[in-house]
Formats: structure tokens, C-alpha cells, sequence
């Protein structure tokens, strides 16, 4: 309840009496505080935020030696793939928003996995058409044609000025010489711990870099990775190794003896594509973020949309019709998303007409305030209601999940990985970087190529293995994300990139799943609606509600009693977590042009800036 009210008082007072009342708390019980809000870094040349401390200090070395965001940002983003091998790392992929100070434009790499060549959309069916268990999560099978070292040398090559080998330095050092397992996180923080560490057991080369004595290592151990950063040196003086090279064979070797799919041409076809961003205004600011395969910026502008021209602020942090507007937006999006949402190169995806404000108020008109409509009540748009929103007539998604299916997904199992990292770069002449990559699941798909150290994911679970069956994240699909060799699976990394008048304001993105596209909400609206500083932003419980399945689920201490009974009232269901998700992090700038940074107090990140 005390951090209730010290989000209240937040709310109410200025910066300064805010801090006074920290201070106070902090005398009475200075371990719950300090845990709860952290303070921003605040610095002027230029700032990184990652979620490892050795990956920002990394980032910042390169900024300090007179490199650019991307520069830094690619630094950080390999030394996260040392440093955080169960999240992210080289054997996955991501997305990445940048924008060029000079210009103002803002551009959107894709380089996510992709499904191999022998890809099929039934391959994880049965006999009778049933999913077979974990076979899209576990081992070789699950696993797509990486892109994040593609990804990283594109953008690099277009716009980074320090030499590509400089930028690994730090990474190749840390997976030689070994780093120190930090005590706050470790991946004992994996919620599905026991299975994932008995996945990686039985992967001999995994099991011989990450366990000793048939468990994972600990904190305060240091880990050592010499495959790794033999795979690293390669990459840094030739980064085509990976899908033409050395690298290549040994992954393609290691996918033919264990009945993987990925193939030496599944690894040469792989190149990044270059997209166009998705861009909506809210109040003064223009807000932009991925555009599909993600569904992370789709959907975070229909939820802005919804919420429109709502005061927020004048209603108060917290305040029961503002929770209930926000989650009743945010079933409308993920009902979208399960219908619409898939890789636009192999399906139409409707993007203009679900961000459109016009369509946004017809969905806004269907929100009752006086109760919750239960998930079922909850339906994705129609073509009709689509079309009056596009100049072409044009067919999007087939094969929704009937009213049938709809008692299966709500009782079906999941959890909510916190894997995937995300990072934020903003060098001295205000480019910006803000990157968004994963494995997937913890350890991705538990397997590591032989004599490369290099962790694979198990992307392919991303994919709608099956009309309306939900995917690790409790999250379903259905045609427009089928699988079909070369596609790319949906996504929900949010990396995003916020600018007012021309001017940055606010990078942002965070992992965790389905939560991923909620979590960049709530940060946004605390620091543009609401005012807060990155640091308490990102540190203040959130909620989370994605149609499927019907529970509002909430940080623990997120409400107090009387939200929760008026909540309650209009019929939402509670989920009460017993610990924290996500790991967000922000830079901000502030009207007087100083950065301001902060990483989630529920993870290890650290800004860094000067």
C-alpha cells in the first residue's frame, strides 16, 4: 500500500516534493523503496541503456571514442549475446528503429528469423492433425534461420563509423575471459527454470558451456564461452562467416545430424529487409514503432488511438475508468492481432486502416465504462468495418477462432518468458537507436550448435502452428500467420521511437512476451500524459490484458483496495502475480535538452551515459 501512495504522490506534486517524499520513505524502509522507483541518469553528450550493465558500458566505450548510436548500439547488442545467452544473442533476431538527427527520417530494420526452405505449415501436426507437444519449443525443429548478426552488420555498414571490428571487441573479451554471474538476475528468473535447464542438459554442446555438476551455474561462478568467442573473432573479420563461412557449415552440419531443417541455402538466402515504419500522433507527439512482422507498433497506435483525446492526467494515475478504458483498448487490439497480423511479404496486412483514428473511434463507441466485456463479447474487426477505412477493397485474415475454441484457449496453460533484450542508444548529435532482439524462450530452442558456443532459437514457435492454438505466450493466430518456408514469424517487440515537434523525446522497448506491446504503452502514457521522469516510468507496477485468455493480470501492489473493488464491479478478472514481469528501459530528452535514462528496477540493466 505504501507504493501506492507514493505513486500518488507522484502524480500530485512536483519532481522535487516527489523526491523529498522518496527520501522520507527511503528513512523508514529503504530496501522495499529503492527497488521500487529507480532515479534517471541524467548526461549531455550521450547515453546507453541496455539490460546488462557490461553490455551499456560497452555501448558507452564506443561513444566515447568518437563512434555514433549505431556504433553503440551494435557494441551493446553483441555483448548482450555473451552476457545474456538465455534472452538474446546471435543465434535469434530482431527489429530496429533509428533516426537520423539530421534529417529527422526514421527507418525500420527487419532482421528477424525466418522459417527454413523445408518449413512446412503442418510440420508440427500428428498423424490426426493434433500439436505435437513442445515440438515447435524444443530442439532442433524449433529453430529459424537466424538474422541478428546480418541485421547488425547492415546497419552498421550504412551508417556506423567505427571499424566493425572494434565494435566486437568488448563481446569477444567477455566470452573469452568470462564474466562473474551477477547475483539480482540470473536465469533461476526463468519461469519455466527446470524445464529449460533439463532441455539444455540434453543438448551435449549447451550442457558443456552452461552446466557443471547438472546444474546451471550460479551466482557469483564466472562463465567462460570459448566456442563463442572463437564464433565472434570470425564474425568480426568477416560477418558473412555466419551464412557463408565456417560458422554456416557447422550450423548446417549440426541441423542435418539432429533433424533440423536450416540448410547452408537457408543461411545464404538470409538478408535483412528495410522497412517503413508505423507512425501515428498522439496529443502534441508523433509516435513511431515496427511495422509487421511485429505487431508491437500496430497495435500500440490503435491502443493510443483508442484511448485518444481521454484525460488521463485529469482522472489520476490509476484511477479505475482510466485502468478499465486502457484494457478494454487493449483486448480490442490483441483480438486484431490474432486475426490480421502476420509477415506482410507472404499476406495483406491492413496496417493503414488499424491505425486509422476513424476506425479507432468505432472501436472506442463499443467500450462500455459502466462494466468489462468478457472475451468472447470481444470480437476482431470485420472486412466491412475494415473497408470503409481503405481505398482498395481487399480480404484480410481467414479462418478466425471460432466461439468453439474459444473455452480451450481460455483454459489453456502458459507462462510469460521475460527473455528477449532490448536497448537504447542516443550519441551526441541526437541519432538514435532503439533495438529489440530475442531467442524466444529461455535458452531459445535449449540447443547450441556444435563447436560454435552459439545458442539457437525456437522462433518457429511463433508461428500459428495451428489455427487458434496459442503459442508459448498464450497468444493465437491464425491464416495470416501460418507457417510457410521463408516467412517470417509474428512478432511482438515494440521498439519504438517518440519525437514532438521534430525533436526527440522518448525512446522505449522492453522483452516479455505478449506483454512486450502493454508494458511500452504504460511508459509512454506515464511519461506523456502522465509526467513522470524515465526512472519512475519504468519502475511503477503495470497490467496487462491480451483478450486471450480473459484475465487482467497485475503487478503485485499495482492497485489499491478500492480500484481493485470498483474493478471488480464492472467485471474484470484478476490475475495477481506473485512477482514482477518485463525489463524496460527509456532515454528521454528534456525540454532543456538533457538525457535522462533508466533500466527497470526488475532487472540488472544500467544506463550509461556522459
Amino acid at each position: 500500500m505504501r507504493q501506492f501512495y507514493l505513486y500518488t504522490l507522484y502524480t500530485r506534486f512536483s519532481g522535487f516534493v516527489f523526491y523529498l517524499c522518496v527520501t522520507a520513505l527511503l528513512f523508514c524502509n529503504q530496501k522495499q523503496i529503492s527497488a521500487s522507483i529507480v532515479l534517471p541518469l541524467r548526461a549531455q553528450k550521450g547515453m546507453v541503456v541496455s539490460a546488462h550493465p557490461l553490455a551499456s558500458d560497452a555501448g558507452l566505450q564506443m561513444l566515447r571514442k568518437g563512434g555514433n548510436a549505431i556504433d553503440a548500439a551494435v557494441a551493446t547488442a553483441f555483448v548482450i549475446s555473451v552476457v545474456e545467452p538465455f534472452s538474446a544473442g546471435i543465434g535469434g533476431g530482431g527489429f530496429l528503429l533509428l533516426r537520423d538527427s539530421k534529417t529527422g527520417e526514421i527507418r525500420a530494420l527487419d532482421f528477424r528469423e525466418r522459417a527454413p526452405l523445408k518449413a512446412t505449415r503442418n510440420m508440427y501436426l500428428d498423424a490426426k492433425g493434433k500439436v505435437r507437444a513442445n515440438a515447435s519449443v524444443n530442439g532442433y525443429l524449433a529453430v529459424a534461420t537466424p538474422g541478428t548478426v546480418a541485421g547488425l552488420y547492415e546497419v552498421h555498414r550504412r551508417y556506423g563509423k567505427l571499424p566493425w571490428r572494434e565494435l566486437l571487441k568488448p563481446a569477444i573479451a567477455l566470452a573469452k575471459d568470462g564474466f562473474i554471474l551477477s547475483s539480482h538476475v540470473t536465469w533461476r528468473s526463468i519461469p519455466e527454470y527446470e524445464n529449460r535447464k533439463n532441455v539444455i542438459l540434453n543438448n551435449p554442446a549447451a550442457r558443456a558451456i552452461f552446466t557443471r555438476q547438472g546444474d546451471l551455474y550460479q551466482p557469483g561462478e564466472k562463465l567462460v564461452q570459448r566456442d563463442l568467442a572463437r564464433s565472434l573473432t570470425e564474425i568480426s573479420r568477416n560477418p558473412r562467416s555466419f551464412y557463408t563461412g565456417n560458422i554456416a557449415r557447422a550450423i548446417a552440419a549440426d541441423m542435418s545430424k539432429n533433424g533440423g531443417l536450416i540448410t547452408l541455402a537457408d543461411l545464404k538466402l538470409y538478408k535483412p529487409i528495410w522497412r517503413n515504419p508505423v507512425c501515428g500522433n498522439f496529443r502534441h507527439a508523433k509516435v513511431c514503432s515496427m511495422p509487421p512482422p511485429s505487431s508491437g507498433g500496430v497495435h500500440l497506435l490503435e491502443m493510443l488511438n483508442i484511448i485518444g483525446t481521454t484525460n488521463l492526467k485529469s482522472l489520476g494515475w490509476r484511477h479505475p475508468d482510466a485502468i478499465h478504458l486502457m484494457v478494454e483498448a487493449m483486448k480490442i487490439a490483441y483480438a486484431d492481432r490474432s486475426k490480421f497480423l502476420g509477415d506482410p511479404d507472404f499476406v495483406k496486412v491492413p496496417v493503414q486502416q488499424l491505425i486509422d483514428p476513424a476506425y479507432a473511434r468505432l472501436r472506442r463507441a463499443e467500450i462500455k465504462m459502466s462494466r468489462a466485456r468478457a472475451a468472447s463479447e470481444v470480437k476482431p474487426a470485420d472486412i466491412k468495418m475494415l473497408q470503409r477505412f481503405s481505398k482498395t477493397k481487399g480480404r484480410w485474415g481467414e479462418n478466425f477462432t471460432s466461439s468453439a475454441d474459444l473455452s480451450v484457449i481460455l483454459n489453456t496453460p502458459r507462462h510469460e518468458s521475460t527473455e528477449t533484450s532490448h536497448l537504447n542508444v542516443v550519441d551526441a548529435q541526437r541519432n538514435a537507436v532503439s533495438l529489440t532482439f530475442t531467442i524466444n524462450t529461455g535458452f531459445g530452442a535449449g540447443i547450441v550448435a556444435d563447436g560454435t558456443g552459439i545458442v539457437l532459437n525456437n522462433e518457429m514457435d511463433d508461428f500459428a502452428v495451428a489455427p487458434g492454438v496459442p503459442n508459448a505466450f498464450g497468444l493465437v493466430g491464425n491464416e495470416a500467420n501460418a507457417i510457410a518456408p521463408r516467412k517470417t514469424p509474428l512478432s511482438s517487440m515494440t521498439p519504438t521511437i517518440v519525437t514532438e515537434n521534430n525533436r526527440l523525446r522518448l525512446l522505449v522497448g522492453a522483452p516479455g512476451g505478449a506483454t512486450i506491446i502493454t508494458q511500452v504503452l504504460q511508459v509512454i502514457l506515464n511519461v506523456l500524459e502522465y509526467n513522470m521522469d524515465v526512472g519512475a516510468a519504468v519502475s511503477v507496477p503495470r497490467f496487462h490484458h491480451q483478450w486471450l485468455p480473459d484475465e487482467l493480470r497485475l503487478e503485485p501492489f499495482v492497485f489499491d483496495a478500492l480500484t481493485v473493488v470498483e474493478l471488480q464491479r464492472r467485471g474484470h478478472k484478476f490475475k495477481q502475480e506473485t512477482t514482477p514481469w518485463g525489463n524496460v528501459n527509456a532515454i528521454a530528452l528534456t525540454p532543456e535538452g538533457t538525457l535522462e535514462g533508466a533500466a527497470d528496477p526488475r532487472g540488472e540493466g544500467s544506463p550509461r551515459g556522459f
